[in-house]
């Protein structure tokens, strides 16, 4: 993967990152039984998905070992650069956020301060990837500890992502954070989406051709296409107006998307 976008000196640099990753990780578990190295190299390849520069890739794969190992930030600068290094001391930063008061510890405030900490987005980056998939493999966890991470990743992560723009992160987190939470309310609500699916998907692609000819008619260049509400936001939705699931409308839409808000 990396081959397809990165000069093969970068692609070197982070097979470089890869063996001393390996080896300050040597002998360290997760949860889940599985070597720990396994945890920075899916974080890496989170951010190989998303094309980010080969020092974001080096960070993942050291993202932990100041935390983690005896490797301090020094060695990192002289082996891969102060860039990474700054990046990987960022993300163990954030990791030890701590709060000297009730107020602190709102999300929202916890937000800013993530946000406000980062000197460089890219260690915000990191570290949304490096949530992602500690969410992705949560289930390991003792439940306590489970429900912990979920909450604060539908108030905190997922949030950032959002307003980041990066969508598709913010989706899986919150599917994978509402699932942690609330598994039971999870499943019946994802039963009662599949039940109606077909019948308002179809409804919904007879709008979406209506709309796109309508579009036609009058030269206006747009894309339009269905969506499907997610899971977290129906919740949230049903949760914070005492609605029924069957008084949820907009479970499926159409989005229409032109060039220019003077289109719009």
């Amino acid at each position: 993967m990396l081959e397809t976008y990165l000069k093969p000196e970068e692609v070197k640099t982070v097979y470089r990152a890869y063996l001393v990753g390996a080896d300050a990780h040597d002998g360290q578990l997760r949860a889940s039984g599985e070597a720990y190295i396994y945890h920075p190299l899916s974080v890496a390849r989170i951010l190989a998905e998303m094309h980010m520069d080969s020092e974001s890739i080096t960070a993942a794969i050291l993202h932990d070992v100041i935390e983690d190992t005896p490797m301090e930030r020094e060695y990192i600068s002289e082996q891969f650069g102060e860039d990474v290094a700054m990046l990987v001391d960022g993300v163990s930063k954030l990791t030890h956020l701590k709060f000297d008061s009730r107020e602190e510890a709102q999300a929202a405030n916890f937000r800013k301060m993530m946000l406000a900490m980062a000197s460089d987005l890219r260690v915000i980056l990191v570290k949304l990837a490096d949530r992602l998939h500690n969410m992705r493999t949560v289930a390991a966890l003792r439940p306590d500890k489970r429900r912990r991470i979920a909450r604060e990743t539908l108030e905190v992560y997922a949030p950032i992502a959002q307003r980041l723009g990066m969508s598709a992160i913010r989706r899986e987190l919150e599917r994978l954070g509402f699932e942690a939470l609330y598994p039971m309310r999870y499943r019946v609500l994802e039963a009662s989406v599949k039940k109606v699916k077909g019948q308002r998907k179809e409804l919904v692609r007879k709008v979406e051709g209506s709309i796109v000819r309508r579009l036609e008619e009058y030269d206006i260049q747009a894309r339009v296409y269905g969506r499907e509400k997610n899971l977290w936001s129906i919740y949230r939705k049903m949760r914070d107006k005492n609605l029924s699931f069957s008084e949820v409308f907009d479970v499926f839409a159409v989005r229409i998307v032109v060039e220019n808000k003077d289109t719009c």
